[in-house]
């Protein structure tokens, strides 16, 4: 069973999340919240596995509310899968940067919400990586590398790992990536979580943000 909180400040968006998600198969509902505030709270009071949260709210913004819960939880951390448009790359590429493990659009599908809920609480680290790295280059061509801290140091990286996370921020999946090295889907989750683990990073969407600060890929590079 998932436990989901959600957060919305737009009540039908939130009321018609809440509805989905309870009608369907292996998924608890176990809070909602209206703004940043009260998704903190509410994480702290209900301990979710995942939480669907907004961006643009009023007060505590949906970025703030992640940091915020990310840091203060107790292990294990809720994975926090954002909700967004494409006219909001800025926020998305930040909420990355905060530990959020992935994010969906607004106008996907029941399905798409279903399935990205599961895979979240699974423990995968992104969601739709084709759709991150679109929305991640986009940001990047327009301005730069943001953020005030340097990117970590992937000189630590064997040859392998640094090929394993290339293709990750490339959007391929564990499978497409086994398939495309030549390796076990097994292998390629080792390879990332000692990635991951060298460069201090909290989620598979922090080594995609990393892989284009330190320039391994590209704006614009194409898809292997």
């Amino acid at each position: 069973m998932i436990r989901v909180l959600v957060v919305d400040d737009q009540f039908l968006i939130r009321a018609g999340l809440v509805g989905l998600l309870r009608a369907a198969p292996g998924i608890e509902v176990v809070g909602e919240a209206g703004d940043g505030a009260e998704a903190v709270r509410q994480a702290a009071a209900t301990r979710p596995d995942v939480i669907l949260m907004d961006i643009r709210m009023p007060g505590t913004t949906g970025i703030e509310a992640t940091r915020r819960i990310l840091a203060e939880a107790p292990d294990p951390a809720p994975r926090i899968l954002i909700l967004t448009t494409f006219d909001l790359d800025e926020y998305v590429y930040q909420a990355l940067r905060a530990g959020a493990a992935g994010f969906l659009l607004k106008d996907s599908g029941p399905e798409r919400l279903l399935a990205a809920v599961a895979a979240v609480g699974g423990g995968d680290g992104l969601f739709a990586p084709s759709v991150t790295r679109r929305l991640v280059e986009a940001f990047a061509s327009r301005t730069g590398r943001p953020g005030d801290a340097p990117p970590p140091e992937i000189g630590a990286l064997t040859a392998r790992e640094t090929e394993v996370l290339r293709l990750t921020a490339c959007g391929m999946s564990n499978l497409e990536i086994a398939d495309q090295l030549f390796i076990s889907e097994a292998t390629v989750k080792t390879h990332l979580n000692r990635t991951m683990s060298k460069l201090d990073l909290d989620s598979r969407a922090q080594a995609v943000v990393v892989a284009y600060e330190t320039g391994l890929v590209t704006p614009g590079g194409a898809r292997p």
